[in-house]
């Protein structure tokens, strides 16, 4: 079984360190487990629970009311929120995270639909999918989850995006093109796969090399499909090696370099003149439809 600190449940629920020393003090419904070194830890179950408490603190609930209830209870409570016609975005992403803990694709599958069907497949991405991702540290490789969560929710948003991205129409011979890369080492590739989907979506030409692209190699592939930009994704804690790289390419091609990532990463490559740090969908949504013409 899973356990979790406290930095990693207050990362993953939002509830705040100071708050859960509060109710493990005056309530019987969450008690830490302790290390031999007095240190608190969380088992799965309880994080599955305070993810359930967050989502009934958020639409109302006591938690002097919630203390006296039973887990059945919290539970049921929970699921009549979720097929209400409230519309929670906090609540979906704890949601997905009781799937992703439990290994519950039908789950996963609902929140994901619910959403599709409210708002559509870009804002599912952009407003759900990014924000759970980035939360529960998948797409920058700081995973806050055990590897076995990790892959079994990522394999699932993959086949998701796929989908999507094959169900869009082909761009017109005269769109602008945009190609897409990760550089050796580089292995997190969801980011990248949802930067495909933005950009089919809003019609843009995508030339796709995903994983491991040798940057040696990137200059003949842009002189034989004219791609506008460059797009990388930089998530593995040795930006002074991706630099050199990236330094290489920018000198290579001659094209402007879109990336995003981590931003402890980053700081160092955010003063070369020939690139762009995009830090949210909304950025890279912006700067796609400003260069379309």
């Amino acid at each position: 079984m899973e356990n979790y600190s406290m930095t990693q449940v207050e990362t993953l629920t939002g509830i705040n360190a100071h708050t859960l020393r509060i109710w493990e003090r005056r309530y019987s419904f969450m008690k830490a487990h302790r290390t031999d070194t007095n240190i608190r830890y969380y088992s799965a179950e309880q994080l599955k629970t305070l993810l359930n408490v967050a989502i009934l603190i958020r639409n109302g609930f006591r938690v002097s009311k919630i203390d006296k209830m039973k887990p059945e209870e919290i539970y049921q409570l929970v699921t009549e929120i979720q097929l209400s016609n409230t519309e929670n975005v906090h609540d979906d992403i704890n949601l997905l995270m009781v799937s992703m803990l439990e290994y519950n694709e039908e789950e996963f599958h609902k929140i994901f639909q619910k959403n599709v069907l409210r708002k559509g497949l870009l804002s599912t991405i952009t407003e759900l999918v990014y924000p759970f991702l980035n939360q529960v540290g998948v797409l920058w490789g700081t995973n806050k989850v055990s590897p076995p969560q990790e892959h079994f929710i990522s394999n699932l948003i993959r086949q998701k995006i796929i989908a999507a991205i094959e169900s869009l129409p082909l761009p017109l011979i005269s769109a602008p093109t945009l190609m897409l890369f990760l550089l050796e080492g580089e292995d997190h590739e969801l980011g990248l796969l949802l930067s495909y989907y933005i950009a089919k979506d809003l019609g843009w030409r995508v030339i796709y090399l995903g994983q491991r692209t040798p940057s040696e190699n990137l200059k003949e592939a842009l002189v034989q499909t004219n791609a506008s930009f460059l797009l990388t994704m930089l998530t593995t804690p040795r930006s002074d090696n991706f630099l050199d790289s990236l330094q290489f390419i920018s000198k290579e091609t001659n094209t402007p370099i879109l990336y995003s990532g981590n931003p402890n990463f980053t700081d160092t490559i955010k003063k070369e003149t020939n690139f762009k740090y995009l830090d949210s969908p909304n950025a890279f949504i912006n700067f796609l439809k400003s260069h379309s013409s």
